[in-house]
């Protein structure tokens, strides 16, 4: 009974999800799309780093890494950007594994600073490479999805309403695979190490085998956001796919919105990238990176009164107002 009432509003919203397209125009559309893929990214980050509590800033890798994947199979090779997904995916994971091995023992700050570092150095590589065995990345100038025509299979649109119901699907296929990962055994492990890494590892539990595989799928669904971003504005460069601002854009929107949760990223994503894109829309060039300010007063706002995120109190909100109601 209880399971039945908890799972008819998130029902409820995905229906209102689906239906806002016919009740807004397309500068709104625009946004929601936007905030979708935030709200994306923000779970794909979760999957790791939410649920292991090691703070990952160079997630942006990966996204640069399906972006630039899918972009350069349909170019050179005429492939299906749906498939190019696929494969920017693998290769993200392979490359999450590259990096985790070696750096999957390092806690707190030093992990982080790791991840800045080998995301700035792929990025500051792919802007100063032209051609990289005849494949052309033209470095800092970035590449673009020629129009090929109205395709689903060239994942291109005369409107933006496909592109919008394509992300509302990996947003809710990436918070499917969250509530199951959270009860799976491999959840349970992850929840373990984020407790107490040395206590999970006397219980058994291999602390790098565990959070190289939330890694890898992490790193996997990271790289399917990029590939949807490129295709959607059908351009990519390092600064915009690989740059640190993304990373922290993920970080931010997970914890504010409460980490190691379903719905917090959601939550997050959707009180912080109507910031940013309101802020760049309305105040344009004049003050660069003052939605990174706002994010940072929201941070301390948070970090001082909600601990836990915006969930954990909206959660306890609603709880209250069905006991009310019974």
């Amino acid at each position: 009974m209880t399971r039945q009432s908890n799972a008819w509003l998130p029902a409820l919203l995905l229906l209102l999800a689906c239906g806002l397209p016919f009740l807004v125009d397309s500068f709104m559309i625009h946004s929601l799309i936007m905030v979708l893929y935030f709200a994306y990214l923000a779970c794909a980050w979760n999957l790791m780093c939410g649920y292991v509590g090691q703070i990952s800033f160079g997630h942006s890798v990966f996204s640069g890494v399906g972006g630039y994947t899918s972009v350069l199979l349909l170019t050179g090779m005429g492939m299906s950007p749906w498939l190019g997904m696929l494969v920017g995916g693998v290769l993200a994971a392979i490359l999450a594994v590259a990096i985790g091995y070696p750096t999957m023992r390092l806690r707190g700050p030093y992990f982080a600073l790791t991840t800045i570092a080998v995301a700035e150095m792929v990025r500051i590589w792919v802007e100063n490479t032209d051609n990289f065995f005849g494949i052309a990345l033209k470095g800092a100038e970035g590449l673009s999805v020629p129009l090929l025509g109205t395709n689903f299979a060239l994942f291109q649109f005369e409107s933006k309403v496909p592109y919008y119901y394509i992300i509302l699907a990996l947003l809710v296929i990436v918070m499917g695979m969250t509530w199951l990962m959270e009860r799976s055994r491999l959840g349970a492990c992850l929840k373990a190490i984020r407790g107490d890494r040395d206590a999970a590892e006397s219980l058994g539990i291999n602390p790098t085998r565990y959070t190289l595989m939330a890694y890898a799928m992490s790193a996997f669904m990271t790289a399917l956001g990029g590939s949807f971003y490129a295709q959607f504005v059908r351009f990519i460069n390092p600064e915009r796919n690989m740059g640190i601002e993304l990373s922290i854009d993920m970080a931010l929107m997970t914890i504010i919105g409460g980490q190691g949760t379903v719905f917090g990223p959601l939550i997050g994503a959707l009180f912080l990238a109507p910031i940013a894109e309101l802020t760049r829309i309305y105040l344009g060039g004049r003050f660069i990176g003052l939605h990174l300010a706002m994010y940072g007063l929201v941070l301390i706002i948070s970090v001082l009164y909600l601990p836990k995120g915006l969930w954990h109190p909206i959660k306890a909100l609603g709880r209250r107002l069905r006991g009310r109601v019974r």
